[in-house]
């Protein structure tokens, strides 16, 4: 602070001069002061926009047979349900019966939705109607109706319904064994008619 009053004192200007210089000195002081501090105001306000993104399911790819106007591979959105296949095949036909379908239900990826016609009702090959019990042959686990799986040894109308209820609510069957996990069907029932069913 010293040397500062001295080399103060030693300038060649007269006091005048010496207050002019002081308030210049100020003033250039508190400008650079101000700029600063707005500076650093308006950097800590600016704050980056939040990264968002966008989690983009692949879209689901389903096989829609039966009585529907259109069958045919669609592709539809994931989290899509039985009902929003059906309305991309155009629809159910007058002679459809989707009463063994759970259109509530969500749909998996690669999955087949068939679409059964009312019984008794005239049929194309598009639309064929629900298959009478056949006891000597395969019955397809996928597709079989509460009937069908009563000519099965071991299972009667109680085991026959859960096993439909089973596949309405959680899907088509991947594997035979898939079966053990309808309630009230063991390792000793499914043995009894697992040469008679497939997928």
């Amino acid at each position: 602070m010293e040397n500062i009053k001295n080399w103060w004192s030693d300038l060649h200007y007269t006091t005048p001069q010496k207050r002019s210089l002081a308030v210049i000195a100020a003033l250039v002081l508190i400008s650079s002061s101000f700029f600063i501090i707005r500076s650093s105001s308006a950097s800590e306000s600016i704050t980056p926009p939040p990264l968002i993104v966008e989690n983009v399911q692949a879209p689901l790819v389903v096989d829609v047979q039966g009585a529907v106007v259109k069958p045919g591979v669609y592709r539809i959105p994931a989290g899509s349900r039985v009902v929003d296949a059906i309305k991309k095949a155009g629809g159910i036909t007058k002679v459809g019966d989707p009463s063994d379908l759970n259109q509530a239900r969500l749909i998996n990826d690669g999955e087949q939705i068939y679409v059964y016609a009312k019984a008794g009702t005239s049929t194309t090959k598009s639309q064929p109607a629900k298959p009478k019990p056949r006891i000597s042959a395969f019955v397809a686990i996928n597709r079989a109706s509460a009937k069908e799986f009563e000519s099965l040894d071991g299972i009667g109308p109680v085991l026959a319904a859960r096993i439909v209820s089973y596949r309405k609510s959680n899907g088509p069957f991947i594997a035979i064994e898939d079966l053990l996990k309808v309630p009230g069907i063991g390792s000793a029932t499914l043995a009894k008619f697992k040469s008679k069913v497939r997928l």
